[in-house]
């Protein structure tokens, strides 16, 4: 297969797994997605592989977490209210965790919104959700890739490479890892603690597959036959 379509299958299907784990993190889980991804074994075939750890616990607690249709709606709804709205015990806010927002740091790094706005992009949650929700900063990811997939100069694809990094480096990175703590210390479904292992492993694979001493290392690996 040649490099650029197996590379451009493996963003693909990176960009699937976050639209499915950001939408999981956003909204309150619907029977819809129940079928789709669970009862129609999207979830027990994963559109790509990975040898990271976190990806390979996520594969694992995500294949073993359907396990009872007429009790696994109301658990999965139970436990996304726990985690998200009525309890909060795992908020999934930027700024809730990652204090060099703030203006007096000595090191500031700049609001979400403004990485946004440079693209000329807004959420169309916005008014709804806030900027920093992960579910948006996903969502923003997913554009950035498909961006990048479309360019042909490589000069141009190697700056959005940078900027994806960047992205990914300042926003993602720098919370997500204490965000998937609380996740896999208080979900009590397979289920959540799968997505949250899912989001850290996928955002970690597609911030060294954008490195381009990495790239070739995990091109090899990522995609499933």
């Amino acid at each position: 297969m040649d490099n650029k379509i197996h590379d451009h299958n493996i963003l693909k299907g990176y960009n699937l797994l976050f639209y499915f784990a950001g939408s999981m993190i956003m909204h309150e889980p619907s029977e819809e997605c129940i079928v789709d991804f669970w009862e129609k074994g999207i979830l027990k075939n994963l559109p790509v592989s990975s040898s990271n750890p976190n990806f390979v616990k996520a594969a694992s607690q995500l294949r073993d977490s359907f396990v009872d249709k007429s009790t696994f709606g109301k658990m999965l709804h139970e436990d996304f209210l726990r985690l998200f709205k009525v309890d909060d015990l795992a908020p999934a806010y930027e700024s809730r965790y990652n204090n060099k927002l703030s203006g007096n740091s000595y090191f500031y790094t700049p609001n979400v919104t403004e990485f946004y706005d440079s693209y000329g992009w807004k959420s169309k949650f916005r008014g709804r959700i806030n900027d920093d929700h992960l579910g948006i900063e996903l969502l923003f990811l997913t554009l950035l890739i498909d961006k990048y997939l479309v360019l042909d100069d490589e000069a141009c694809r190697g700056e959005m490479r940078k900027e994806i990094r960047r992205f990914i480096n300042s926003h993602i990175l720098s919370w997500v890892p204490v965000w998937n703590d609380r996740i896999q210390n208080h979900a009590n479904t397979l289920s959540f603690k799968g997505i949250g292992n899912l989001i850290l492993a996928c955002s970690e694979d597609i911030f060294l597959f954008f490195d381009q001493k990495s790239a070739a290392a995990i091109s090899s690996d990522a995609l499933k036959n």
